[in-house]
Formats: structure tokens, sequence, C-alpha cells
């Protein structure tokens, strides 16, 4: 995996991660639930990248 979509993938995580709790101290569910979704995908994306780097790309 690259090194720049490690790091996108972790920045995708905490946005998400920010998303959630924003989300929760304002009782928007909406947000919370976007949040928890962002953090989803990035947590995919980075799975695969780490599919991709075991089969040599």
């Amino acid at each position: 995996m690259s090194a720049i979509d490690k790091a996108k993938n972790k920045v995708d995580e905490l946005v998400g991660d920010v998303k959630e709790k924003l989300g929760q101290a304002t009782g928007d569910k909406s947000t919370e639930r976007e949040g928890k979704g962002d953090q989803t995908k990035a947590n995919l994306k980075d799975a695969g990248e780490k599919v991709k780097d075991a089969f040599g790309n």
C-alpha cells in the first residue's frame, strides 16, 4: 500500500470520527450516521489496499 493511500484512508477515518462525535454532541443522527459510514468506507478501502499488497498489486 502506498503511503499516500494509507494517509488518505486515515484522514477519511478521522473525519468520519469527528462527524460521528459532532452528531452525537448535537443530537443530529444524520451526521452521526454519515460519520460512521465514512469510517466504514475508509476501513474497507484500507482492507482493499492490504489485499492488493498481499497479491503484489
